[in-house]
């Protein structure tokens, strides 16, 4: 088998591999690779009311969670589900909100609302994470002994 042929069936395990892997978690909160914000529609199947599933993925920082919940405490949304997952380093935090109005235009104001809240705290860990005093460690030289 020549390198060509031997890297493209690698190529195709690892792709299958990486389908099954999806196809295994599904329904699963699991944190992804990348860091995102997601609000979206969401139908629990009780009372007919609308509500949203907001979802903040990133890498794992203790202060992230106070900040979320000052940030929903400022908007008028109720909290009716909270998930927290992390694996690896990551965390991926679900919430399950729904708004105090009825009028559906009120409630795509709100999403938005959300999703900008949750996407400015998102830049805020990410660019404090870089300068945490936590994540950086001071560079130890090794010392030297000249015997000249």
């Amino acid at each position: 088998m020549d390198k060509a042929t031997l890297l493209a069936e690698v190529i195709r395990q690892v792709k299958e591999l990486k389908k099954n892997a999806t196809e295994a978690s599904e329904g699963l909160i699991l944190p992804t690779e990348v860091d995102e914000v997601r609000v979206e529609p969401h139908d629990d199947g009780t009372d007919g009311s609308l509500s949203f599933r907001a979802s903040v993925c990133c890498d794992y920082q203790p202060e992230l969670l106070s900040y979320i919940k000052q940030a929903l405490d400022t908007l008028p949304v109720n909290t009716v589900k909270a998930e927290i997952s992390t694996l690896g380093g990551r965390m991926k935090n679900v919430f399950v909100f729904t708004g105090n109005s009825n009028n559906a235009k009120a409630h795509m104001i709100l999403a938005s609302s959300v999703h900008q809240a949750l996407s400015s705290i998102l830049d805020k860990v990410s660019t404090s994470s870089g300068f945490s005093p936590r994540t950086t460690h001071p560079k130890k030289k090794r010392q030297r002994a000249s015997f000249f």
